[in-house]
């Protein structure tokens, strides 16, 4: 009865936040009390579950979210991500800026929230386009699309992506390892294959395309902060995220050959390695941009993470209620790994999930999360590593971005699209990466 359970209280807080329009947090704790209460777990261990989950998420990403979006809200504010997109047009010509713009996004860029990179991006795409070629416009918004997802689900510190490695307790490490060749290449590859759809009549610009950028397009690009340049060169700017990559990098290759130490294991947590990329970026922010200018990009970078870390918790809970269910055990029942076809059924099961529940809530973050509690509590007794499973999950999560997306519509507005041309742009690339990025996923698992 436990699954059954699950499967209502999935649909429940699907049906809340689609139907109803109820807030999504507000939504998973209403189906978090329904599992519990319906499963039998009891009144007292249904909360406790709730808040121990909650409790249990936060003490694995809370300050990883919460230095990241900081980072990323300093060094927006030195003009360090308008810098690095400008560079990229004269260094590798409009030609190729589709490509390098999707590989920025999906490495550079997730440090900053999705809504902030496509408001930097989306003026670079509508001046460059008619440089680019036949069809620039779509060109680079799918380049934009795929880039800044694939970013967001496979490269750290990228909130999807952090916190599918929290829930299905993967060391962060491993899937930056990992997830930092996963996200650019697929990126590069979606972009590629877009191209070549672009090249047919799939894309008509008379009912694609806006005449004239949209008096909301305006609105939003006006509301964007305010993004000065600093006078540093590029490559200190962008110091306070390359170097905790690097720390966390190394902390992880120094585990797996064997010479770590403790001093190398402290650099390389990934809450220490933030901390130093945020000392480093508050040092540049306040030399540049003094004190009051430092403190207001601080302050709206931490009004983000406290919306973030709401939403990331309250999955966290959903998982623990599932776990406190038995379901675990259920469904453990159900796959095993002795074969290979378990395997591929175990990563495509993780896949459809993922995807399914991207389809009915709109939201990447919202569908990795949750997909992440429901399996997580089987991770271990399915045989399969852990880091494919995750991957798997991120891969399901991009799948087919529409209209019952908040980002969709504010991607229209920015690049001038048609709803049409948003849907065959934004929903088109977002399914493609999906597509491109599951058969390696499936090869891992086979390998791990």
């Amino acid at each position: 009865m436990e699954v059954l359970h699950t499967a209502i209280a999935i649909v429940l807080a699907i049906g809340l936040i689609i139907v109803v329009k109820v807030d999504p947090v507000i939504s998973l704790v209403i189906a978090s009390l329904y599992l519990g209460l319906a499963s039998g777990v009891g009144f007292a261990d249904t909360v406790e579950a709730i808040t121990t989950g909650f409790g249990s998420i936060m003490a694995d990403v809370g300050l990883l979210i919460g230095f990241g979006v900081a980072i990323g809200a300093l060094l927006h504010s030195l003009g360090a991500f308008r810098k690095l997109v400008h560079l990229l047009l004269r260094a590798v010509g409009p030609r190729r800026l589709p490509y390098a713009l999707t590989a920025a996004l999906s490495t550079i860029f997730p440090s900053i929230y999705v809504d902030v990179q496509v408001v930097l991006a989306a003026p670079l795409a509508r001046t460059s386009a008619p440089h680019v070629g036949r069809n620039g416009l779509a060109l680079l918004s799918g380049a934009i699309g795929t880039g800044i997802f694939a970013g967001y689900v496979f490269v750290v510190p990228g909130l999807a992506a952090v916190s599918i490695a929290s829930l299905l307790d993967i060391k962060l490490g491993e899937y930056l390892l990992y997830g930092t060749l996963f996200g650019p290449l697929t990126a590069i590859l979606t972009t590629a294959i877009f191209a070549v759809l672009l090249r047919t009549r799939y894309w008509n610009p008379a009912t694609d395309e806006e005449p004239e950028a949209s008096e909301e397009a305006q609105v939003e690009e006006e509301a964007a902060p305010a993004e000065a340049d600093s006078g540093l060169p590029l490559g200190v700017l962008l110091l306070p995220i390359l170097v905790p990559l690097v720390l966390i990098a190394f902390g992880a290759v120094a585990d797996v050959a064997g010479f770590s130490t403790p001093f190398i294991a402290f650099l390389g947590n990934a809450a220490v390695a933030l901390f130093i990329g945020l000392l480093g970026a508050y040092t540049l922010s306040r030399w540049k941009s003094g004190r009051e200018t430092t403190d207001e990009a601080l302050s709206g970078g931490f009004k983000t993470t406290g919306e973030i870390l709401l939403i990331t918790g309250i999955g966290g809970s959903l998982g623990e209620v599932i776990t406190a269910t038995g379901m675990d055990q259920t469904l453990a029942s159900l796959f095993s790994a002795d074969a290979g076809a378990p395997v591929v059924i175990t990563i495509l099961l993780a896949w459809f999930i993922a995807a399914l529940l991207h389809l009915a809530i709109g939201s990447v973050s919202v569908a990795a999360i949750a997909a992440a509690g429901i399996i997580g509590p089987v991770v271990g007794s399915t045989g399969v590593a852990p880091i494919a499973i995750g991957l798997a999950i991120a891969s399901g999560a991009m799948f087919a971005l529409q209209v019952n997306s908040n980002f969709f519509w504010m991607f229209k507005s920015l690049l001038n699209l048609t709803t049409q041309g948003a849907l065959k742009t934004m929903t088109v690339v977002t399914s493609i990466a999906s597509l491109v990025s599951l058969p390696p996923v499936i090869v891992l698992a086979l390998v791990l």
